[in-house]
């Protein structure tokens, strides 16, 4: 069978598109402004309780500058819509979750506890907004990527 000149062109093509494109690196540096730097550099602990009582949800977090940063850089409440940030959550916490159960292969120290969440289960807004909110501030902090989005403020 012989393959026409056209369609040997179009298939050469295709393989030198497929080399190029996975030879080029998908990781972009990160823009880490002067403010978030000092989010990031203090040492006073922060304590957020992130909770819905009428679910008897609780999240604890004690990152020192994750409130600080919270406050001062991240995107204000209602800028995601709750379906958005649920459906970035549950990607976040599927993969934290298995960096959890892989201490020898992800830092321990970073990855020391599973979270709970379930994407079938109405957490509210403020659960999901501030819980979104700590994997961009846990990613950006400690160069880390929970998923295929790169995390953006």
């Amino acid at each position: 069978m012989k393959i026409k000149p056209f369609l040997r062109i179009t298939i050469i093509f295709m393989v030198m598109m497929v080399c190029i494109g996975s030879c080029t690196s998908n990781k972009q540096a990160l823009n880490v402004t002067d403010q978030e730097k000092m989010a990031f550099d203090q040492k006073i602990g922060d304590t957020i309780n992130i909770a819905n009582d009428s679910l008897e949800y609780d999240i604890i977090i004690i990152e020192p500058g994750f409130n600080f940063w919270l406050r001062s850089i991240a995107r204000p409440r209602q800028y995601y819509s709750q379906s958005f940030l649920e459906t970035r959550n549950d990607i976040y916490v599927r993969e934290w979750n298995a960096r959890v159960l892989q201490p020898q292969r992800f830092g321990p120290n970073l990855y020391e506890l599973q979270i709970n969440y379930d994407p079938f289960i109405d957490y509210g807004y403020e659960v999901n907004y501030q819980l979104y909110n700590y994997f961009i501030y846990f990613q950006r902090k400690y160069n880390q990527r929970l998923g295929p989005f790169v995390p953006r403020i």
